[in-house]
């Protein structure tokens, strides 16, 4: 299964977005610090090889700080590229940031540098730009998909931001990287039932970080299956339906819930060598 997840405004955004590229002195690319390959849009990618790039991890504070590192090595192989690992609500956050356009993108005599600012929805674009600007000039909230068209914002330092919509791909191609990114929350959650994405990230996490689900649900020994363990997650947290069976929507929900708010601790969802082996197993290396 892959999501087909790609509304009007996505489709009119890109061919915007490919209009106006050349005129642009460099691109930040916002990524989820948690699934830094998955929250990386091939189409901007394949748009950009010839910019310098900003790739700012955020919600570094709720990724696995070793595998961030891991990412910003394999990234910043690339020379014209640069990477943060940023809380992007932090007050350090656009310092960083300005200094490495003043650096990649030197300002221009008489005119500002154009800085493109991109990311899937939801990974908090609209923070980092309205942080950037001082000001309230971006709509942010948790919904995936919030910025429809691009605006122009003049930061007033020699830099002029280009914020274009949170835009997906057509396809996604490569099946875990669609299940990473509802786990997250990048996609809207009709595009698949939280018992899915349950499911996925418990057998993701039971293999990965045991400890966090032993510390969190109190128990030493887990269940083999991830059904079992979703249904003792649901009999911990109360959610049972009539005739006392568990409403495994409910459990699933509340469990993703607390998963992406960081509860369970800190999650990293992919690390380079593992997307290399998905690649290299299912599209003999091409890209998601």
């Amino acid at each position: 299964m892959s999501i087909h997840w790609y509304p009007g405004h996505m489709h009119k955004a890109t061919k915007e977005m490919a209009k106006v590229l050349p005129s642009v002195d460099a691109v930040i690319e916002i990524l989820d610090a948690r699934i830094p390959f998955s929250s990386s849009n091939p189409v901007i990618s394949s748009m950009s090889t010839n910019k310098p790039v900003i790739k700012l991890m955020a919600k570094s504070d709720l990724a696995d700080n070793k595998v961030t590192d891991m990412w910003r090595m394999r990234f910043e192989e690339d020379q014209k590229t640069k990477t943060l690992a940023v809380d992007l609500k932090s007050e350090h956050v656009c310092e960083q940031v300005v200094k490495l356009c003043n650096k990649l993108a030197p300002k221009k005599e008489g005119s500002s540098s154009l800085i493109m600012v991109v990311g899937i929805p939801n990974v908090g674009k609209s923070t980092l730009i309205n942080n950037l600007a001082g000001r309230h000039v971006a709509k942010t909230g948790d919904e995936p998909a919030i910025t429809k068209g691009q605006q122009r914002i003049n930061l007033r330092n020699g830099i002029m931001l280009l914020d274009t919509p949170g835009i997906l791909w057509p396809k996604v191609k490569n099946l875990p990287s669609s299940f990473r990114l509802a786990t997250v929350g990048a996609i809207k959650n009709t595009a698949m039932t939280y018992e899915e994405v349950a499911f996925f990230a418990l057998d993701y996490i039971k293999r990965e970080y045991p400890l966090l689900l032993k510390t969190r649900f109190e128990q030493a020994n887990f269940p083999a299956s991830e059904l079992e363990l979703l249904e003792m997650i649901g009999l911990q947290r109360g959610c049972l339906s009539s005739g006392g069976r568990i409403d495994l929507e409910r459990a699933a929900t509340i469990f993703i819930n607390e998963l992406r708010a960081g509860i369970l601790g800190e999650v990293s969802y992919e690390t380079p060598d593992m997307i290399d082996a998905e690649l290299s197993e299912e599209f003999g290396g091409d890209a998601s």
